[in-house]
């Protein structure tokens, strides 16, 4: 059965899956919309950057990270000169690392979302008088909902199976910043071949549960705009 510090790092985990899905679809839904929508000739150039996290490996990412963050790096440096304390083995360091490691998961769905709409429907809500916004929110962002959806699950079952990137930033802190996945590796090596099923068997039928929930709303949305 579950100990103290499974249900500690099941908690954190799921707190970090949800605040980087929710902080990826407030920068990622602006950067997939122009992404979607430029013609900008060099476009290719971030779109590599955003994609370098798929195939880096997750622990020279969490190095680099790891050196941004610390007390000596820029980033640690600047928010202790704001009065913070460095971001290294800190749970905000797990929200940063997250979110660099899982953005192409929400972002290129988005941007595969936002290419899908084609140009006819902003024309003709533009032709009704309605303003770039209005566009955006009105007509966009309703027709990329299975975009939205894939985007969200992907973001967060991702974030929830990390390991490199988090044990390098974070370290293995229990109740701060020891997430699941780290913990199914402590009681493997601790040879405790019971508790790491537990969470393993769980992680499992989570994922498969979500990716079941992405295909089936998506096959439904199929078929009403075929049906339509």
């Amino acid at each position: 059965m579950l100990n103290q510090n499974d249900i500690s790092a099941l908690l954190i985990s799921l707190k970090l899956a949800g605040l980087t899905v929710l902080i990826l679809l407030l920068i990622g839904t602006p950067l997939a919309w122009w992404l979607a929508r430029s013609r900008w000739r060099y476009k290719f150039l971030l779109e590599a950057v955003i994609a370098l996290p798929l195939v880096l490996p997750p622990t020279v990412l969490g190095f680099y990270l790891l050196i941004a963050l610390g007390s000596h790096g820029p980033v640690g440096q600047l928010s202790q000169a704001l009065g913070g304390k460095p971001l290294a083995f800190s749970f905000s360091g797990l929200l940063i690392g997250s979110a660099f490691y899982s953005l192409p998961f929400v972002v290129q769905p988005l941007q595969n979302a936002f290419s899908a709409i084609g140009k006819r429907p902003l024309e003709v809500a533009a032709t009704l008088g309605a303003s770039p916004l209005d566009r955006f929110f009105s007509v966009a962002v309703p027709l990329a909902r299975p975009g939205f959806l894939t985007a969200a699950v992907l973001g967060f079952a991702h974030t929830l199976g990390e390991f490199g990137v988090v044990l390098m930033i974070g370290g293995n802190i229990p109740g701060k910043t020891q997430v699941i996945s780290i913990a199914i590796y402590d009681h493997v090596e601790s040879l405790e071949y019971a508790q790491a099923h537990w969470l393993s068997a769980g992680l499992l039928v989570f994922s498969f549960l979500l990716l079941i929930l992405v295909y089936g709303i998506n096959r439904h949305y199929s078929m009403s705009l075929v049906k339509a």
